[in-house]
């Protein structure tokens, strides 16, 4: 809803140094104190093998983009330590600790299916293939709370070209990774696992969506999705899926997790429309994360703002009915 590049530098010899929906606990996020956000920056190293998770690094020679927002950001405390990522629990205060030890390399995404150049890129290579980028994006869950955040990547649209969607190819689809050793809660999620979500392919392809590898100067937290996650700013935060591993250009509509799970409420389409309530929640107004449950509400604005950019996606759609 509204460079210098990397050149030669690889994930790996990077300096160590971190959506939004659920269904409960919304006022986790506002107990986070500035001492946590102090302790990312502690950190020794960029750890991976068996009891050791990976941790947050700092990224250089990053270009500014004027795709961003001149918003300030939501502090990346509150960012990081409010978090849907139900693998790893489903109060909102949980993926924080319980992601500490997830283990983010080696990594490989795969791009495939109607598509003339099939292949699967390490991480190393995602992070070559285009200059990084800080975006400041607007973000707005169903529940009503909102965050302001500095993003690193490219647009998909990168990836996507150099795979060669055929004429076939109408839909994009996501899968997250899943490993039942790594994500001791999964049984409590109580949604299909892994996590699947997806995009017209025209939406994929749109410049602000964003293949995102960092935030805030740095990777990716564990529980904000790393090493390497998409992000949508005009959909409802559940739509921009964390940590993926599979891009799969298809031919029909592909499922998406919340869909699967209560299409009643979450369509495929979720784009931020505040003509158009949830059941539970109403979409009209909404509240920035840190701000306090008292703070008084901003109006929500259609397509979260980016309305310029994106409503010709929708030209002549009912969009009350294609929620």
């Amino acid at each position: 809803m509204v460079t210098k590049g990397p050149g030669d530098l690889s994930y790996s010899d990077v300096t160590p140094k971190i959506v939004y929906t659920g269904r409960r606990n919304l006022l986790l996020g506002l107990l986070a104190t500035t001492g946590a956000a102090a302790a990312w920056k502690k950190f020794p190293g960029l750890l991976s093998g068996p009891g050791n998770g990976s941790v947050p690094a700092p990224l250089t020679g990053l270009t500014k983009s004027p795709l961003s927002v001149t918003e300030t950001p939501t502090p990346i405390n509150d960012v990081t330590h409010y978090n849907n990522y139900y693998e790893f629990g489903t109060d909102k205060s949980e993926p924080s600790n319980n992601a500490k030890n997830f283990r983010t390399s080696p990594w490989s995404v795969s791009v495939e299916g109607e598509v003339a150049k099939p292949r699967t890129y390490s991480l190393d290579d995602i992070m070559k293939l285009a200059p990084l980028e800080e975006r400041i994006y607007r973000h707005r869950c169903v529940e009503g709370w909102s965050i302001v955040v500095p993003w690193i990547g490219y647009s998909l649209s990168t990836i996507l070209k150099l795979a060669q969607p055929t004429s076939a190819a109408k839909y994009v689809a996501f899968e997250s990774y899943f490993d039942k050793g790594q994500m001791p809660l999964w049984r409590d999620a109580g949604i299909q696992l892994p996590y699947v979500e997806g995009l017209r392919l025209d939406e994929a392809m749109h410049p602000l969506t964003l293949l995102c590898v960092g935030m805030y100067g740095e990777t990716l937290a564990n529980q904000d999705g790393a090493p390497v996650r998409i992000v949508i700013p005009w959909k409802y935060g559940f739509k921009s899926i964390k940590s993926i591993v599979k891009i799969r250009l298809v031919r029909s509509l592909p499922e998406t997790t919340w869909n699967i799970e209560s299409p009643g409420e979450y369509g495929f389409y979720s784009n931020v429309n505040p003509t158009v309530d949830h059941p539970r929640w109403s979409q009209k107004t909404e509240r920035r994360l840190g701000t306090g449950f008292f703070a008084k509400p901003i109006p929500t604005l259609m397509f979260n703002g980016y309305g310029d950019q994106v409503a010709s996606l929708y030209a002549g759609m009912d969009l009350k009915k294609n929620y």
